[in-house]
């Protein structure tokens, strides 16, 4: 799995365009070397770091770091064994990382909570790679990489970051618009919802989509009128099949649940690749739902803002980068 100078570059270009509009933000240096804080048991004495990124986390005041290892690899590279190793590397840097104080100095704030996340990205860059990239992972036993407690390992897999790049570009050209759907920057941030256990404390300070966001099966940003009305707009990227009823009637509740159902908030539901018959489906499973909450010939306000909920297929963008380029403006 041996990278070229600007193939590598590809996945550090995309994964800055990509995470920049989920909120996060980079700080330390790029591509250095650290030393080893257990390199008799780790058989190194240096680790790499591509890129740290950081994030407020919403059901805590604290932030979380994302030691990052950007992969940039062709069809035929990606094998079980070279994710295998990539993923115990990645274990042992961020084993390594909360115990360095060199990688504290230039990664982390001072006076901060924080914990440390790893963060394995595999960009297909040829956009060949089909095959489930998931089964690379089923043999790694998690107790073997031993990571430190309150630290977790999470993998992008060029299915994943296809799916994000497509959110990305959608909200790019929501914003876009002659007649923008999405207001700037300032006026949005990623949903954490209330839990019953897990209460969401810092709703204004904690704007970005974290880790478990990005590899959940929905995605909502929520923005705000900048005007400043009472009015929200909320995107919800779903990326489920859609092909049951019983499939969008659990979003549909899980939207209610949440309180995202109201007459000042507008509900559209975006998806990519799902079923054929995904958009009848999504209008019967509004009907049912409806029809359930006290029968079909009494109207009542819940049923009238689950009417409203829109749902729009989004169209398939596939980033790639030519080497040539990349090597004319490195």
């Amino acid at each position: 799995m041996a990278e070229t100078q600007n193939t590598a570059e590809q996945a550090e270009i995309l994964a800055s365009e990509l995470f920049s509009e989920f909120f996060w933000n980079k700080l330390g240096p790029s591509n250095h070397d650290w030393p080893c804080e257990d390199p008799e048991h780790h058989k190194v004495k240096e680790h790499p770091c591509d890129v740290v990124y950081y994030y407020d986390e919403p059901y805590a005041a604290s932030q979380t770091y994302v030691h990052c290892d950007l992969k940039s690899y062709a069809k035929g590279t990606i094998t079980a064994a070279a994710v295998r190793s990539a993923v115990e590397s990645l274990a042992k840097q961020v084993s390594c990382a909360e115990k360095s104080e060199m990688w504290r100095k230039l990664h982390t704030h001072e006076n901060v909570t924080f914990s440390v996340n790893g963060l394995l990205f595999v960009y297909n860059h040829d956009g060949e790679y089909e095959a489930d990239f998931q089964k690379n992972l089923v043999h790694i036993p998690p107790e073997s990489l031993q990571l430190p407690r309150g630290s977790r390992l999470f993998v992008l897999g060029p299915k994943e970051i296809f799916w994000l790049n497509n959110i990305r570009d959608e909200i790019q050209r929501l914003r876009g618009k002659r007649s923008p759907e999405i207001p700037s920057h300032e006026h949005c941030f990623y949903f954490h919802p209330q839990l019953v256990r897990r209460a969401n404390l810092q709703v204004r300070k904690a704007k970005a989509a974290t880790l478990e966001t990005l590899t959940s099966p929905i995605i909502i940003l929520e923005h705000h009128d900048p005007k400043g009305s009472a009015q929200r707009g909320v995107i919800v990227f779903y990326s489920r099949p859609g092909d049951t009823v019983d499939e969008f009637m659990y979003l549909i509740d899980t939207l209610r649940k949440y309180e995202l159902l109201d007459d000042r908030t507008s509900v559209t539901v975006k998806t990519l690749g799902a079923s054929p018959i995904s958009s009848p489906t999504f209008q019967k499973a509004q009907l049912q739902y409806i029809e359930g909450l006290v029968g079909s010939n009494i109207a009542t306000d819940l049923g009238d803002y689950v009417n409203a909920i829109r749902y729009e297929p989004m169209v398939h963008i596939k980033t790639t980068y030519s080497n040539i380029d990349l090597g004319t403006w490195a």
